[in-house]
């Protein structure tokens, strides 16, 4: 079973997620459980907490398949120890937001060097830092997420995604999300059956399915290895249609959050009612 969302709002609390999700018509959503913008942000309330497990179980949203992302503030690959410190308490405060909201994966960027270490000192340190949030917390898978490349981040090649998966102590509560739009920036060509094969073959043997936790559905603004991060609505941009009915006709994608990241909020009931159409 396909499980589609879109990173909703939750503007007004955590518990406004599931209402927004379920306006669009969503299977399952992605949310920020805090403010994406600022380092620290006020605990969850008892309340928020109860109302929003209240409507993922009256709305139908399976608790396991709902993908929060972290703030964009957090670099867990920081060359510097104050900037390394303050992402790695950043990221613990995040991993415990999903503890306490029953939720068990949390999406986030891997990190960026900003020319200042080598890219495997770079993966290293993302690598300790997923340790020490494991190490302090139950329950929340770490899904990394693959960049576009763009400007000094790391994560853009399967090979990045591995090594730091290598690093990590428990491959139990490590995974990946792939970015269709990012991946394409990146230089995997997804567009049509033979190339979309290729890339998802390259994928297994590089980093394996039994990782992949979940995906982000984008269509791309800007061409094949561009390293540019625009995200285009589904079927408006370079990708264009054929790869999201590849994936819906695909079972290896079945029972993980497919999130929506297209830029026009107002089609997103729309483009999940069109994806699954595509299912034949």
């Amino acid at each position: 079973m396909k499980y589609i969302g879109a990173h909703v709002s939750a503007s007004g609390g955590v518990e406004n997620a599931p209402v927004n999700a379920r306006s669009i018509g969503a299977r399952t959503f992605a949310l920020f459980t805090k403010n994406q913008r600022q380092w620290k942000s006020p605990s969850l309330s008892p309340q928020s907490i109860e109302l929003f497990k209240h409507r993922c179980e009256e709305f139908g949203f399976r608790l396991d398949m709902i993908l929060p992302h972290d703030s964009y503030l957090i670099n867990l690959g920081h060359p510097q120890p104050e900037g390394l410190q303050k992402s790695r308490e950043a990221f613990l405060d995040e991993m415990q937001r999903c503890e306490q909201l029953g939720l068990s994966l949390l999406n986030f960027h891997p990190g960026s060097h900003l020319k200042e270490i080598s890219l495997d000192d770079c993966l290293g340190r993302i690598a300790e830092s997923i340790n020490l949030a494991l190490e302090k917390t139950a329950g929340v898978t770490a899904v990394i997420e693959n960049t576009a490349g763009q400007g000094t981040n790391v994560g853009f090649a399967f090979e990045h995604l591995a090594q730091i998966i290598d690093r990590v102590e428990d491959k139990s509560r490590v995974g990946v999300c792939v970015d269709t739009c990012h991946a394409f920036a990146a230089g995997y060509d997804l567009s049509a059956q033979e190339m979309f094969d290729r890339v998802w073959a390259d994928f297994d043997r590089v980093v394996g399915f039994s990782y992949l936790r979940g995906m982000h559905l984008n269509d791309a603004k800007k061409g094949l290895n561009s390293r540019v991060d625009r995200h285009e609505s589904l079927g408006k941009g370079v990708l264009g249609a054929e790869p999201f009915r590849l994936l819906m006709n695909d079972a290896r994608f079945d029972n993980i959050p497919l999130i929506l990241e297209t830029p026009d909020e107002a089609l997103w009931a729309e483009e999940i009612a069109w994806l699954y159409g595509l299912e034949q």
